[in-house]
């Protein structure tokens, strides 16, 4: 049985599915088609339930929990893993509290869970300009916007552009609720049988304990995939994000999203879902 499957081409991601989709562990008579894209186009797939299998934004995922369900595995969770709201103009550190909402605000997707933190912590920025999430830093050095919010492996790589932070929003978000962070998450197309769905479950969790237990066994397919970044920074963003949630989210992680589902419905930023969002009870 053929399976599509989404995710994005960073580290964390490529480390993750290595094993899986190389056969470095038993598929259990599963095999995959491949699909890498930045995560708001996996975002897009997803409202079109274009893929058996996504990696998608926590906040885009309530858009499509009646399509999808959230695997217990594979999900990119932490402390300190915000997005980052930066700046070429060192003006707008010393005005932080009192941002202009003129300003332009380049983002890497209107569903991205970076988005959404933005809007809790900024309301009245609401000048966005979308744009493919590796494109925010050239975009802020030319001038053609004001303010980035960057995530990813940019957050390695600012300050020697010579660009400056305003917020970690990850930070903020820790500072108001004392969760980890649910910046994304795997989930599976809810038209799949029971048994392929959790199949599938277990083989995201068997993938992710190979990676900790090979850790360089797929360098070379992340390093394929990485944006020019050095092993040190490609290891750097791999610890940032895979985590013990990614193995399994287990109580804590699952306080983290319901809290950030129910500050969302509770603010009105998301639809209402009629069922539970996990696959595994």
């Amino acid at each position: 049985m053929k399976l599509s499957l989404g995710f994005s081409p960073c580290p964390n991601d490529t480390f993750i599915f290595d094993a899986l989709i190389h056969h470095k562990i038993d598929t259990e008579g599963l095999e995959f088609e491949v699909f890498f894209d930045d995560v708001e186009t996996l975002n897009q797939k997803a409202f079109r339930a274009e893929l058996d299998i996504t990696k998608l934004s926590f906040h885009a995922f309530a858009y499509v929990a009646e399509q999808y369900a959230l695997l217990d595995s594979g999900s990119a969770l932490g402390f300190g893993v915000g997005p980052l709201l930066i700046c070429h103009k060192e003006n707008f550190i010393r005005n932080s509290d009192h941002l202009s909402p003129d300003l332009k605000v380049g983002i890497p997707g209107r569903y991205t869970t970076a988005n959404f933190l933005l809007g809790i912590a900024f309301p009245h920025l609401t000048n966005k300009q979308e744009m493919v999430f590796s494109a925010i830093e050239s975009s802020l050095l030319a001038d053609q916007i004001d303010l980035g919010l960057i995530i990813h492996e940019n957050r390695f790589t600012y300050t020697e552009k010579g660009l400056h932070k305003i917020v970690d929003l990850g930070s903020f978000w820790e500072q108001q609720t004392g969760c980890a962070i649910p910046l994304g998450g795997i989930v599976v197309n809810r038209k799949l049988d029971r048994k392929t769905m959790e199949k599938v479950n277990r083989l995201v969790k068997k993938s992710v304990e190979f990676a900790f237990a090979n850790p360089k066994s797929g360098l070379e397919f992340i390093r394929l995939h990485a944006q020019e970044m050095s092993e040190e920074v490609m290891y750097k963003h791999i610890d940032l994000y895979v985590n013990q949630y990614s193995v399994e989210l287990g109580i804590e992680g699952r306080k983290a999203i319901d809290t950030m589902f129910t500050m969302a419905l509770k603010k009105e930023l998301i639809p209402p879902f009629k069922q539970s969002i996990y696959l595994i009870p």
